[in-house]
């Protein structure tokens, strides 16, 4: 199997917290991942909701958690449980997009530090990973982010991996892993792209989620919503095809589709694609 073939064999599938999904659910494709977001506007438990109803799905399921939605470290450690109890293998953390952490965690290092110390009983924990620059923060900060998580990571022994956001250049994104890797960033990294997406329903979704009112969601993602707008939207193989060349070289070991809910178009583009792939 080509390494092309073998990354969108394997995708993992992210869906949201909402009511549009309850149609779409059924066409997550039988043992796909399944990663499960976490937004200010419906809150932490939302995503563990889900999660929790799709493990009983039998899928391999990865909530996101958002260290800026844990109110302290006796949040941090329910987080933990639930992990736990529900025999999950791997989580997500995000710093998560509300405009003001509701505890002590502005960020992701503090809550991994908390979290490691919780009876979580996981095998793997990923963490974001921004190829595109992060509109409110600065580079060496998000890259100095990144290795601290690393090095926590490792402390602990527990083995992790870094899912990117969306990003739309292939320059962009493989410039940022070389110099990653000549960083010492060990991390196997999952390419975040989106799916097949249906404009009409994303802006929909958005003022749902309370996305036109959260300037920090809207300053952090306002270039990708652009580029999803235009007119024939985006292709996601412009990055997964030349990706997948260097993908030994590189440590890429996964993809991460963005599929706004849209579940049943993008598991049909993923047929289309292996079945083209063969």
């Amino acid at each position: 199997m080509s390494t092309q073939r073998s990354l969108i064999a394997d995708a993992r599938y992210e869906v949201i917290p909402m009511k549009n999904l309850e149609s779409q659910i059924e066409f997550i494709p039988t043992g796909a991942s399944v990663s499960v977001t976490c937004s200010p506007a419906k809150g932490q438990q939302a995503t563990l909701d889900l999660a929790a109803r799709i493990v009983d799905l039998g899928h391999v399921t990865v909530p996101h958690l958002s260290a800026r939605l844990a109110e302290d470290a006796t949040a941090v450690k329910r987080l933990g449980a639930f992990c736990r109890d529900h025999g999950l293998t791997e989580v997500f953390l995000v710093a998560g997009d509300a405009p003001e952490p509701v505890g002590p965690y502005d960020g992701v290092v503090s809550f991994l530090r908390d979290f490691l110390d919780t009876d979580h009983g996981l095998s793997r924990i990923g963490v974001t990973a921004y190829p595109d620059g992060h509109a409110l923060i600065e580079q060496s900060v998000v890259h100095e982010a990144l290795h601290a998580k690393q090095a926590l990571l490792e402390e602990a022994g527990i083995p992790g991996f870094a899912s990117t956001q969306m990003c739309f250049d292939l320059t962009t994104w493989k410039d940022w892993a070389v110099a990653e890797r000549a960083a010492s960033l060990k991390l196997p990294l999952h390419i975040g792209v989106p799916g097949v997406i249906d404009r009409t329903k994303l802006f929909t979704m958005g003022m749902r989620l309370g996305i036109g009112n959260s300037m920090r969601f809207v300053k952090k993602n306002g270039g990708v919503l652009g580029r999803l707008f235009k007119p024939g939207g985006y292709d996601p193989n412009k990055l997964i095809t030349p990706l997948s060349k260097q993908a030994q070289e590189l440590n890429i070991e996964g993809l991460h589709l963005f599929t706004f809910n849209n579940v049943q178009a993008t598991a049909q583009w993923q047929q289309k694609m292996l079945a083209k792939l063969s």
